[in-house]
Protein backbone atom coordinates (compact mmCIF):
# COMPACT_ATOMS: atom_id res chain seq x y z
CA UNK A 1 0.00 0.00 0.00
CA UNK A 2 1.49 3.53 -1.41
CA UNK A 3 0.88 6.52 0.98
CA UNK A 4 -0.34 9.79 -0.06
CA UNK A 5 2.48 10.72 -2.14
CA UNK A 6 2.61 7.23 -3.54
CA UNK A 7 5.87 6.13 -1.58
CA UNK A 8 5.39 2.72 -0.04
CA UNK A 9 5.89 3.31 3.47
CA UNK A 10 8.63 1.36 5.80
CA UNK A 11 8.89 -1.04 8.39
CA UNK A 12 11.63 0.06 10.79
CA UNK A 13 12.76 -2.17 13.30
CA UNK A 14 15.85 -1.27 15.70
CA UNK A 15 17.89 -3.59 18.40
CA UNK A 16 20.28 -1.75 21.24
CA UNK A 17 23.34 -0.23 20.77
CA UNK A 18 25.55 -2.59 22.38
CA UNK A 19 27.95 -0.92 25.21
CA UNK A 20 31.37 -1.59 23.99
CA UNK A 21 33.01 -2.45 27.38
CA UNK A 22 32.59 -6.15 26.39
CA UNK A 23 31.73 -8.78 24.23
CA UNK A 24 27.58 -10.21 23.74
CA UNK A 25 26.71 -13.26 25.67
CA UNK A 26 24.35 -15.73 25.67
CA UNK A 27 21.78 -13.70 27.40
CA UNK A 28 21.96 -10.25 25.18
CA UNK A 29 20.97 -13.27 21.90
CA UNK A 30 18.29 -14.88 23.76
CA UNK A 31 16.63 -11.34 24.13
CA UNK A 32 16.06 -8.35 21.32
CA UNK A 33 19.30 -9.46 19.28
CA UNK A 34 18.17 -12.47 17.48
CA UNK A 35 14.39 -11.63 17.75
CA UNK A 36 14.80 -8.71 15.88
CA UNK A 37 16.18 -10.43 13.12
CA UNK A 38 13.69 -13.03 13.04
CA UNK A 39 10.79 -10.53 12.88
CA UNK A 40 12.49 -8.72 10.15
CA UNK A 41 13.08 -11.93 8.06
CA UNK A 42 9.41 -12.66 8.34
CA UNK A 43 8.41 -9.42 7.77
CA UNK A 44 10.34 -9.63 4.49
CA UNK A 45 8.39 -12.67 3.45
CA UNK A 46 4.79 -11.34 4.13
CA UNK A 47 6.62 -9.00 1.70
CA UNK A 48 7.11 -5.40 3.42
CA UNK A 49 9.84 -2.75 2.79
CA UNK A 50 11.95 -3.03 5.54
CA UNK A 51 14.95 -2.06 7.11
CA UNK A 52 16.95 -2.63 10.36
CA UNK A 53 19.05 -0.30 12.35
CA UNK A 54 21.80 -1.01 15.49
CA UNK A 55 24.99 0.21 16.32
CA UNK A 56 27.69 1.27 18.61
CA UNK A 57 27.20 2.32 22.25
CA UNK A 58 30.69 3.85 22.93
CA UNK A 59 30.20 6.64 24.77
CA UNK A 60 29.07 5.29 28.67
CA UNK A 61 31.59 5.82 31.02
CA UNK A 62 31.16 2.02 31.76
CA UNK A 63 33.48 1.72 28.44
CA UNK A 64 36.17 3.86 30.58
CA UNK A 65 35.98 2.30 33.89
CA UNK A 66 36.62 -0.86 32.22
CA UNK A 67 39.37 0.16 30.40
CA UNK A 68 40.93 1.93 33.54
CA UNK A 69 40.46 -0.95 35.48
CA UNK A 70 42.00 -3.30 33.11
CA UNK A 71 44.83 -0.92 32.16
CA UNK A 72 44.38 -0.90 28.50
CA UNK A 73 44.23 1.71 26.35
CA UNK A 74 40.34 2.90 25.97
CA UNK A 75 40.61 3.36 21.77
CA UNK A 76 42.40 -0.52 21.31
CA UNK A 77 39.71 -2.10 24.27
CA UNK A 78 36.45 -0.37 21.88
CA UNK A 79 38.43 -1.45 18.97
CA UNK A 80 38.43 -4.95 19.90
CA UNK A 81 35.00 -5.29 21.37
CA UNK A 82 33.48 -3.79 18.09
CA UNK A 83 34.96 -6.40 15.94
CA UNK A 84 33.88 -8.79 18.47
CA UNK A 85 29.93 -7.88 18.32
CA UNK A 86 30.48 -7.41 14.49
CA UNK A 87 31.73 -11.25 14.63
CA UNK A 88 28.63 -12.34 16.50
CA UNK A 89 25.69 -10.56 14.25
CA UNK A 90 28.06 -12.70 11.87
CA UNK A 91 27.97 -15.92 13.39
CA UNK A 92 24.12 -15.25 14.47
CA UNK A 93 23.07 -14.49 11.20
CA UNK A 94 21.64 -11.21 12.50
CA UNK A 95 21.37 -8.72 9.79
CA UNK A 96 20.96 -5.04 9.46
CA UNK A 97 20.56 -2.15 6.98
CA UNK A 98 22.24 1.06 8.89
CA UNK A 99 24.89 0.29 11.79
CA UNK A 100 26.22 3.70 13.51
CA UNK A 101 29.65 3.75 14.80
CA UNK A 102 30.68 6.29 17.22
CA UNK A 103 34.24 5.46 15.99
CA UNK A 104 34.17 6.67 12.71
CA UNK A 105 33.93 10.39 11.86
CA UNK A 106 30.62 10.70 10.23
CA UNK A 107 29.35 10.33 14.05
CA UNK A 108 30.42 13.30 16.42
CA UNK A 109 29.39 16.11 14.38
CA UNK A 110 25.82 14.74 13.36
CA UNK A 111 25.46 14.37 17.13
CA UNK A 112 26.55 17.81 17.53
CA UNK A 113 24.72 19.31 15.22
CA UNK A 114 21.48 17.67 16.76
CA UNK A 115 22.37 18.80 19.97
CA UNK A 116 23.31 22.42 19.26
CA UNK A 117 19.40 22.86 17.42
CA UNK A 118 17.89 21.66 20.22
CA UNK A 119 19.81 24.01 22.19
CA UNK A 120 19.05 27.08 20.07
CA UNK A 121 15.84 26.41 19.47
CA UNK A 122 14.58 26.49 23.14
CA UNK A 123 13.88 22.95 22.96
CA UNK A 124 16.27 21.93 25.75
CA UNK A 125 16.93 25.73 27.20
CA UNK A 126 20.86 26.23 29.07
CA UNK A 127 20.11 26.31 32.89
CA UNK A 128 21.87 26.09 36.16
CA UNK A 129 21.48 23.23 37.74
CA UNK A 130 23.02 21.17 41.16
CA UNK A 131 24.54 18.28 39.98
CA UNK A 132 26.79 15.94 42.28
CA UNK A 133 30.63 15.12 42.38
CA UNK A 134 32.78 12.51 44.17
CA UNK A 135 33.42 14.34 47.35
CA UNK A 136 37.14 12.64 47.01
CA UNK A 137 37.58 11.64 43.21
CA UNK A 138 35.75 14.86 41.88
CA UNK A 139 34.42 12.86 39.45
CA UNK A 140 30.56 13.93 38.09
CA UNK A 141 28.43 11.24 39.46
CA UNK A 142 26.33 9.28 36.62
CA UNK A 143 26.25 5.73 35.11
CA UNK A 144 29.06 3.63 36.45
CA UNK A 145 30.54 6.52 38.32
CA UNK A 146 27.41 6.23 40.79
CA UNK A 147 25.86 3.48 42.85
CA UNK A 148 23.33 2.99 45.36
CA UNK A 149 20.09 1.40 45.99
CA UNK A 150 17.02 1.92 43.61
CA UNK A 151 14.20 4.19 45.84
CA UNK A 152 12.12 2.64 43.80
CA UNK A 153 12.48 -1.33 44.72
CA UNK A 154 15.61 -1.16 46.59
CA UNK A 155 17.86 -3.39 44.57
CA UNK A 156 21.29 -2.06 43.67
CA UNK A 157 21.59 0.04 41.21
CA UNK A 158 24.11 2.48 39.02
CA UNK A 159 23.04 5.73 37.56
CA UNK A 160 20.60 5.75 34.55
CA UNK A 161 18.09 3.40 35.06
CA UNK A 162 17.64 0.74 37.42
CA UNK A 163 17.73 -3.32 35.52
CA UNK A 164 15.44 -4.36 38.17
CA UNK A 165 12.14 -2.32 37.73
CA UNK A 166 13.78 0.09 34.86
CA UNK A 167 12.55 3.83 37.40
CA UNK A 168 15.44 6.61 36.28
CA UNK A 169 18.15 6.71 38.85
CA UNK A 170 19.95 9.38 39.72
CA UNK A 171 21.82 10.78 43.07
CA UNK A 172 18.48 12.47 44.41
CA UNK A 173 16.43 9.39 43.46
CA UNK A 174 18.49 6.43 45.06
CA UNK A 175 19.40 4.97 48.53
CA UNK A 176 22.62 5.73 50.18
CA UNK A 177 24.15 6.89 46.80
CA UNK A 178 28.07 6.60 46.39
CA UNK A 179 30.99 7.09 44.07
CA UNK A 180 31.58 4.18 42.18
CA UNK A 181 34.66 4.52 40.87
CA UNK A 182 35.92 5.05 44.62
CA UNK A 183 33.31 5.07 47.37
CA UNK A 184 32.95 8.89 47.50
CA UNK A 185 29.92 10.62 49.28
CA UNK A 186 28.23 12.76 46.87
CA UNK A 187 29.07 17.05 46.60
CA UNK A 188 26.56 19.24 45.25
CA UNK A 189 27.99 21.88 42.67
CA UNK A 190 25.99 23.96 40.49
CA UNK A 191 26.59 23.57 36.62
CA UNK A 192 25.09 25.33 33.44
CA UNK A 193 23.85 22.47 31.11
CA UNK A 194 21.05 21.65 28.62
CA UNK A 195 17.89 20.49 30.38
CA UNK A 196 15.15 18.30 28.78
CA UNK A 197 11.75 19.49 30.62
CA UNK A 198 10.27 16.42 29.60
CA UNK A 199 6.68 17.45 31.17
CA UNK A 200 6.44 19.47 27.98
CA UNK A 201 6.46 16.48 25.85
CA UNK A 202 3.98 15.17 28.02
CA UNK A 203 0.64 15.24 25.14
CA UNK A 204 3.07 13.82 22.49
CA UNK A 205 4.59 11.04 24.88
CA UNK A 206 1.07 10.23 25.91
CA UNK A 207 -0.28 10.02 22.40
CA UNK A 208 1.99 7.74 21.41
CA UNK A 209 1.27 5.31 24.98
CA UNK A 210 -2.24 5.22 24.24
CA UNK A 211 -0.88 4.45 20.25
CA UNK A 212 1.69 1.54 21.11
CA UNK A 213 1.64 -1.42 21.89
CA UNK A 214 3.28 -1.68 25.22
CA UNK A 215 3.47 -5.32 27.93
CA UNK A 216 2.29 -4.48 31.18
CA UNK A 217 6.00 -4.19 33.08
CA UNK A 218 6.37 -0.98 30.57
CA UNK A 219 2.41 0.54 31.04
CA UNK A 220 3.44 0.20 34.84
CA UNK A 221 6.71 2.07 34.52
CA UNK A 222 5.01 4.24 33.50
CA UNK A 223 2.31 4.87 35.39
CA UNK A 224 5.24 5.17 38.59
CA UNK A 225 7.20 7.70 36.50
CA UNK A 226 3.56 9.90 36.17
CA UNK A 227 2.70 9.11 39.23
CA UNK A 228 6.39 10.63 40.38
CA UNK A 229 6.07 13.64 37.78
CA UNK A 230 8.24 13.93 34.76
CA UNK A 231 11.30 15.03 35.54
CA UNK A 232 13.84 17.66 34.15
CA UNK A 233 17.14 15.96 33.26
CA UNK A 234 20.23 17.26 32.31
CA UNK A 235 21.60 16.37 28.43
CA UNK A 236 25.38 17.19 28.96
CA UNK A 237 27.79 17.17 31.74
CA UNK A 238 30.90 18.64 32.71
CA UNK A 239 32.89 14.72 33.05
CA UNK A 240 35.56 13.01 31.44
CA UNK A 241 34.33 10.91 29.04
CA UNK A 242 31.98 11.04 25.87
CA UNK A 243 31.41 13.52 22.97
CA UNK A 244 32.67 17.03 23.76
CA UNK A 245 30.23 19.33 22.71
CA UNK A 246 30.91 23.01 21.00
CA UNK A 247 29.39 26.37 20.91
CA UNK A 248 27.08 26.50 24.10
CA UNK A 249 28.33 23.33 25.16
CA UNK A 250 31.76 24.22 25.17
CA UNK A 251 33.26 22.37 28.01
CA UNK A 252 30.87 19.78 28.42
CA UNK A 253 30.30 16.32 27.21
CA UNK A 254 26.76 14.98 25.57
CA UNK A 255 24.91 12.52 27.56
CA UNK A 256 25.59 9.18 26.29
CA UNK A 257 21.55 8.41 26.57
CA UNK A 258 20.88 11.57 25.27
CA UNK A 259 23.58 11.06 22.12
CA UNK A 260 21.87 7.13 21.65
CA UNK A 261 18.33 8.83 21.65
CA UNK A 262 19.95 10.97 18.77
CA UNK A 263 21.99 8.49 17.03
CA UNK A 264 18.46 6.51 16.36
CA UNK A 265 16.59 9.32 15.32
CA UNK A 266 19.59 9.79 12.64
CA UNK A 267 20.15 6.14 12.27
CA UNK A 268 16.03 5.48 11.32
CA UNK A 269 15.65 8.54 9.25
CA UNK A 270 19.29 7.39 6.55
CA UNK A 271 18.15 3.74 7.00
CA UNK A 272 14.74 5.04 5.15
CA UNK A 273 16.39 7.66 3.26
CA UNK A 274 20.30 7.76 2.64
CA UNK A 275 20.17 10.99 1.14
CA UNK A 276 18.70 12.75 4.54
CA UNK A 277 21.43 14.96 5.74
CA UNK A 278 20.24 17.29 7.97
CA UNK A 279 17.26 17.73 10.65
CA UNK A 280 14.61 18.69 8.40
CA UNK A 281 15.73 15.65 6.19
CA UNK A 282 15.73 13.34 9.21
CA UNK A 283 11.79 14.33 9.46
CA UNK A 284 11.21 13.86 6.03
CA UNK A 285 12.05 10.89 6.21
CA UNK A 286 10.92 9.95 9.59
CA UNK A 287 7.64 10.14 8.06
CA UNK A 288 7.52 7.58 5.67
CA UNK A 289 7.81 5.10 8.67
CA UNK A 290 5.13 3.17 8.82
CA UNK A 291 5.57 1.15 11.84
CA UNK A 292 8.39 1.27 13.95
CA UNK A 293 9.35 -1.23 16.60
CA UNK A 294 12.15 -1.45 18.93
CA UNK A 295 13.49 -4.80 20.21
CA UNK A 296 14.89 -4.39 23.81
CA UNK A 297 15.37 -5.73 27.25
CA UNK A 298 13.29 -4.52 30.13
CA UNK A 299 16.10 -2.79 31.86
CA UNK A 300 16.13 -0.42 28.50
CA UNK A 301 12.60 0.42 29.30
CA UNK A 302 13.02 3.62 30.56
CA UNK A 303 14.62 5.17 27.51
CA UNK A 304 12.42 3.44 25.05
CA UNK A 305 9.39 4.28 26.76
CA UNK A 306 10.15 7.81 28.09
CA UNK A 307 13.70 9.53 27.47
CA UNK A 308 13.73 8.61 24.04
CA UNK A 309 10.46 9.93 22.92
CA UNK A 310 11.04 12.59 24.76
CA UNK A 311 14.38 13.50 23.12
CA UNK A 312 12.48 13.34 19.69
CA UNK A 313 9.49 14.88 20.32
CA UNK A 314 11.79 18.42 21.44
CA UNK A 315 13.63 17.58 18.15
CA UNK A 316 10.44 18.01 16.38
CA UNK A 317 9.95 14.26 15.20
CA UNK A 318 5.10 14.65 15.67
CA UNK A 319 3.79 12.23 15.76
CA UNK A 320 6.17 10.03 17.08
CA UNK A 321 5.94 6.84 15.07
CA UNK A 322 6.61 4.15 17.33
CA UNK A 323 4.40 0.97 17.08
CA UNK A 324 5.36 -0.75 19.79
CA UNK A 325 8.03 -1.85 22.10
CA UNK A 326 9.08 -5.88 21.93
CA UNK A 327 10.41 -6.04 25.72
CA UNK A 328 12.33 -9.15 26.92
CA UNK A 329 12.87 -10.16 30.41
CA UNK A 330 16.29 -11.38 31.85
CA UNK A 331 17.58 -14.77 30.91
CA UNK A 332 19.38 -16.61 33.52
CA UNK A 333 22.01 -19.00 33.74
CA UNK A 334 21.43 -22.01 35.56
CA UNK A 335 19.25 -19.80 37.76
CA UNK A 336 21.64 -16.98 38.35
CA UNK A 337 22.01 -13.27 36.47
CA UNK A 338 25.14 -13.37 33.48
CA UNK A 339 27.91 -11.82 34.89
CA UNK A 340 31.25 -11.31 33.30
CA UNK A 341 32.54 -10.55 36.68
CA UNK A 342 31.94 -13.92 38.40
CA UNK A 343 32.23 -15.68 34.83
CA UNK A 344 28.94 -16.59 35.11
CA UNK A 345 28.62 -15.97 31.57
CA UNK A 346 28.24 -18.12 28.01
CA UNK A 347 30.06 -15.93 25.45
CA UNK A 348 27.91 -15.53 22.03
CA UNK A 349 31.13 -15.81 20.14
CA UNK A 350 31.72 -19.34 22.04
CA UNK A 351 28.46 -20.99 21.58
CA UNK A 352 27.92 -20.00 17.98
CA UNK A 353 31.74 -21.23 16.97
CA UNK A 354 30.68 -24.28 18.76
CA UNK A 355 27.55 -25.09 17.57
CA UNK A 356 25.07 -25.36 14.88
CA UNK A 357 23.93 -21.23 14.75
CA UNK A 358 20.78 -22.23 13.17
CA UNK A 359 20.13 -24.68 16.27
CA UNK A 360 21.06 -21.72 18.89
CA UNK A 361 18.70 -19.40 17.36
CA UNK A 362 16.01 -22.03 17.05
CA UNK A 363 16.78 -22.85 20.78
CA UNK A 364 16.73 -19.09 21.95
CA UNK A 365 13.66 -18.38 20.05
CA UNK A 366 11.81 -21.02 21.95
CA UNK A 367 13.55 -20.52 25.34
CA UNK A 368 12.98 -16.72 24.85
CA UNK A 369 12.54 -14.78 28.48
CA UNK A 370 9.36 -12.65 26.89
CA UNK A 371 6.84 -12.93 29.33
CA UNK A 372 8.91 -13.84 32.06
CA UNK A 373 12.41 -14.74 33.20
CA UNK A 374 13.50 -18.39 31.81
CA UNK A 375 16.99 -19.96 32.45
CA UNK A 376 19.45 -21.37 30.37
CA UNK A 377 21.60 -24.73 30.62
CA UNK A 378 23.39 -27.01 29.09
CA UNK A 379 21.08 -30.01 29.68
CA UNK A 380 18.73 -28.71 28.37
CA UNK A 381 20.21 -27.12 25.10
CA UNK A 382 21.50 -30.95 24.84
CA UNK A 383 18.20 -32.27 24.89
CA UNK A 384 16.68 -29.86 22.45
CA UNK A 385 19.21 -30.15 20.27
CA UNK A 386 19.11 -34.02 20.24
CA UNK A 387 15.60 -33.92 19.13
CA UNK A 388 15.35 -31.53 16.58
CA UNK A 389 18.43 -32.34 15.12
CA UNK A 390 17.18 -35.26 13.05
CA UNK A 391 13.54 -33.99 12.41
CA UNK A 392 15.60 -30.53 10.81
CA UNK A 393 17.83 -33.33 8.46
CA UNK A 394 14.44 -35.44 7.84
CA UNK A 395 16.13 -38.49 9.44
CA UNK A 396 13.20 -38.72 12.07
CA UNK A 397 8.96 -37.89 11.14
CA UNK A 398 5.93 -39.17 13.87
CA UNK A 399 4.46 -42.45 12.72
CA UNK A 400 0.76 -40.56 11.65
CA UNK A 401 1.05 -37.61 9.41
CA UNK A 402 -0.78 -34.36 10.39
CA UNK A 403 -3.61 -33.66 7.75
CA UNK A 404 -2.88 -31.24 5.09
CA UNK A 405 -5.72 -28.68 6.17
CA UNK A 406 -4.22 -28.57 10.04
CA UNK A 407 -0.88 -28.28 8.86
CA UNK A 408 -1.93 -24.95 6.67
CA UNK A 409 -3.75 -23.53 9.59
CA UNK A 410 -0.53 -24.35 12.33
CA UNK A 411 1.89 -22.67 9.54
CA UNK A 412 -0.52 -19.77 9.07
CA UNK A 413 -0.50 -19.50 12.84
CA UNK A 414 3.34 -19.86 13.84
CA UNK A 415 3.56 -17.26 10.60
CA UNK A 416 1.69 -14.83 11.91
CA UNK A 417 3.40 -15.18 15.60
CA UNK A 418 6.08 -13.61 14.28
CA UNK A 419 4.97 -10.73 13.69
CA UNK A 420 6.13 -7.68 16.04
CA UNK A 421 2.46 -6.93 17.03
CA UNK A 422 2.35 -9.92 19.89
CA UNK A 423 5.52 -11.25 19.08
CA UNK A 424 5.53 -15.21 19.84
CA UNK A 425 8.75 -16.99 18.23
CA UNK A 426 8.66 -19.86 21.35
CA UNK A 427 4.83 -20.67 19.54
CA UNK A 428 6.40 -20.32 16.10
CA UNK A 429 9.17 -22.77 17.14
CA UNK A 430 6.85 -24.99 18.70
CA UNK A 431 4.61 -25.20 15.33
CA UNK A 432 7.04 -25.63 13.56
CA UNK A 433 8.89 -28.76 15.20
CA UNK A 434 5.18 -30.37 15.24
CA UNK A 435 5.03 -29.57 11.71
CA UNK A 436 8.26 -31.49 11.17
CA UNK A 437 7.35 -34.47 13.44
CA UNK A 438 4.20 -34.80 11.69
CA UNK A 439 6.04 -35.56 8.46
CA UNK A 440 5.71 -31.77 7.23
CA UNK A 441 8.51 -30.57 5.43
CA UNK A 442 7.45 -27.10 3.64
CA UNK A 443 7.42 -25.00 6.10
CA UNK A 444 7.83 -21.91 3.97
CA UNK A 445 9.87 -18.74 5.01
CA UNK A 446 9.37 -20.19 8.71
CA UNK A 447 12.24 -22.09 9.37
CA UNK A 448 14.61 -19.58 7.37
CA UNK A 449 13.22 -16.80 9.62
CA UNK A 450 13.97 -18.85 12.79
CA UNK A 451 17.62 -20.45 11.66
CA UNK A 452 18.86 -17.81 9.77
CA UNK A 453 19.53 -19.89 7.12
CA UNK A 454 19.13 -18.72 3.46
CA UNK A 455 17.14 -15.40 2.31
Amino acid sequence: MLDQDGIEPVTVITFPQPTVNGPLHLGHLAGPYVAADIAARAARARGERVVVTTGLDVHQNYVLTRAEREGIEVGVMTADFRADIKETYELARIGYDRFSDPLTDEHAPIIRQLMNHLVASGATPMREVTLHACSDCSRTLHESYLVGLCRGCKAPAAGGACEQCGAFTYVDSMIDPVCGRCGGEPRPFQATVPVLRMEDHREALTAMWLRAELPPSVRALIGRQLADGLPEIALAYPTNWGIEGDAALTGLRIGPYTEVALTDLYNVAKAVDPDAGDLPGYLAALGRVGNLWHFLGLDNAYWYALYWQAIWAAAGVNPLPVSGLVVNEFYLLDGSKFSTSRNHVVGANEILRDEDPGMVRLYLAWDRPDRYRSDFSWKAFRAFADRIGPLLDGTRTCAEPLHPVLAEIELARAQDALRPSGFDPALAVRIMIDLLAAGVRDTGSLRAALTGAGE
